[in-house]
């Protein structure tokens, strides 16, 4: 429509995806397609792209929403060759390199574990994959707004990110970069306000992959967060969260029978910190963290099982903490004690 309100909400449109083209390096906003959240984004890329006999590569600690994507994929014929992602140091080119035949198609990862925290060297994989003629889609889920991200320098094709996260928007907002060397198939088709006559699906971007009424509200919000964390600083952001999960993991390491998984003290991770507690079910300790204490935290496999496999964790799971930009030391502090507690109380 061409009504007041119409423009309005079209302008806000318009706003986010301006500011989220800012932070990621991107130089044409409307490549840019708002989608529900990362997971709607990484299905919509995967099933898009890949065909039958295709070969993509992915790392062995994949968040489920590009593990189950891919392995419906396989069920029609894609062929997926997990390769080894380190707990510490995230998915290893040299793998990557060694599993390259002449029908891979895609590489896809995840910028950071949502599990053990471990960085990927992104840039390094996406130059590999540029020299091969390769896509490179990377999941920023644990990343965006928290570490910068640049699709141009690290040679991104296919970007993934939720809004909530680390980009404080709100839950039900996400998107999908796709460079303009990428076509996709859609697999969603419907009213785009645009090309109204044709009965077939627009070309152009980002209408082609935006059904539908949009989120506006959501995606306003997500505008915010963006504009907030382009004023303050990503790196800034990075610096504070870094120093948050120090000072939490060097806590923790001074609690019998507390195990911290992921990169070592003073290695770069994302901000999420997971561990066990001997004799306590990590189901239990995020119970008692909430009822007890007032911490949020997180028990379980995190929808993660390739992680958690990697880990040795994946019979009971674990438990995870995610200090964000907004904690302050007297919660860290009061985490740290916290966990102390019931670790203490489930000693011998």
């Amino acid at each position: 429509s061409s009504h007041i309100f119409s423009l309005n909400a079209a302008r806000e449109l318009r706003e986010a995806r301006v500011a989220l083209a800012t932070m990621f390096g991107i130089q044409a906003p409307d490549r840019i397609a708002f989608t529900l959240n990362a997971t709607w984004a990484a299905n919509i890329a995967l099933k898009g792209l890949l065909k039958a006999g295709d070969h993509v590569i992915c790392g062995s600690m994949e968040h489920n929403a590009l593990a189950r994507p891919l392995r419906s994929l396989e069920r029609r014929g894609v062929i997926v060759t997990k390769v080894s992602s380190s707990p510490s140091t995230g998915l290893d080119p040299d793998a990557v390199r060694a599993a390259i035949r002449p029908s891979t198609r895609l590489v896809g990862t995840c910028h950071a574990s949502n599990v053990s925290g471990a960085i990927s060297p992104i840039a390094e994989i996406g130059t590999l994959c540029r020299e091969h003629g390769i896509s490179f889609l990377v999941d920023a889920a644990q990343t965006a707004g928290g570490i910068p991200v640049d699709v141009e320098a690290m040679r991104i094709d296919l970007l993934v990110f939720p809004g909530h996260k680390g980009l404080l928007g709100p839950m039900g907002t996400g998107g999908l970069y796709i460079a303009p060397s990428v076509r996709l198939d859609t697999i969603i088709e419907g009213g785009t306000g645009s090309e109204s006559r044709s009965l077939e699906q627009p070309e152009v971007m980002p209408d082609r992959f935006e059904s539908g009424t949009p989120n506006t509200p959501g995606i306003a919000g997500l505008a915010a967060g963006a504009r907030y964390l382009l004023d303050r600083g990503v790196a800034v952001i990075e610096r504070i969260e870094s120093e948050h999960s120090r000072r939490l993991i060097d806590g923790l390491a001074q609690i019998p029978g507390v195990v911290v998984y992921g990169p070592p003290p003073d290695s770069p991770r994302a901000s999420v910190i997971t561990i066990t507690i001997d004799g306590v079910d990590p189901a239990d300790a995020a119970a008692i963290l909430e009822a007890s204490f007032g911490i949020a935290a997180r028990g379980g496999l995190h929808c993660a099982p390739d992680a958690h496999q990697e880990l040795g964790t994946l019979e009971r799971g674990a438990l995870r903490l995610s200090p964000g930009v907004f904690t302050s030391d007297e919660e860290l502090e009061a985490c740290i004690r916290a966990l102390a507690s019931i670790a203490g109380q489930a000693s011998p």
